[in-house]
C-alpha cells in the first residue's frame, strides 16, 4: 500500500488554520498519510529593482524563508506531530497557486486543502484569488475549507 499525501496551503491565517484542521482529520482517517504543508512567499521574477536591491534580494529571500519557517510553518509542523500526522514542511517563493499545484504534482499528491481566504482577503475578493486559480487549474482535487 502506497502513502497517501495531501498537500495544505498555509498562510498563517484563521482560515489556513482550519484547513489544517481538516486535513490532520482527514489524514488520521485515512492512516498512511503524509501532509506536505506549503508556504508561499509571493515573488516576482519581473518586478524592477536597482543593482543596490538586487544585491540584496538573495539575503531578503533567505530572511524571508526563515521568518516563514519560524513564525508559521514550524508552529504548524508542531501541531500536526503532536496529533501524530507524519509531516513535512515546505517554503517556496513564487506564485501560490503554481507553486501549491506543482508540489502536489511532485509528491504525487492525492489533494490540496486550503483555506477559503487567507491573509490577503480582500484583495483576492477584487482580483480573484489562489483558491479561485486553484479549483480551475489544478492537477488534483481542491477542497476549499471555510
Amino acid at each position: 500500500m502506497t502513502k497517501t499525501t495531501f498537500v495544505v496551503g498555509i498562510d498563517g491565517s484563521a482560515a489556513g488554520e482550519r484547513a489544517l484542521d481538516f486535513a490532520k482529520a482527514r489524514a488520521k482517517a485515512v492512516g498512511e498519510c503524509t501532509l506536505a504543508l506549503v508556504y508561499v512567499i509571493e515573488w516576482s521574477p519581473f518586478s524592477f529593482q536597482t543593482a543596490e536591491e538586487n544585491a540584496q534580494r538573495h539575503k531578503r529571500r533567505e530572511e524571508e524563508i526563515s521568518l516563514a519557517r519560524e513564525r508559521v510553518l514550524g508552529p504548524a509542523m508542531a501541531a500536526a506531530a503532536a496529533d501524530d500526522v507524519a509531516v513535512e514542511g515546505i517554503v517556496r517563493h513564487g506564485d501560490v497557486a503554481e507553486i501549491i499545484d506543482a508540489i502536489a504534482k511532485e509528491r504525487g499528491a492525492a489533494q490540496i486543502i486550503v483555506g477559503r481566504v487567507g491573509l490577503r482577503g480582500l484583495k483576492e475578493r477584487v482580483f480573484g484569488g489562489v483558491t479561485g486559480r486553484l479549483v480551475t487549474g489544478a492537477s488534483v482535487p481542491v477542497t476549499i475549507i471555510p
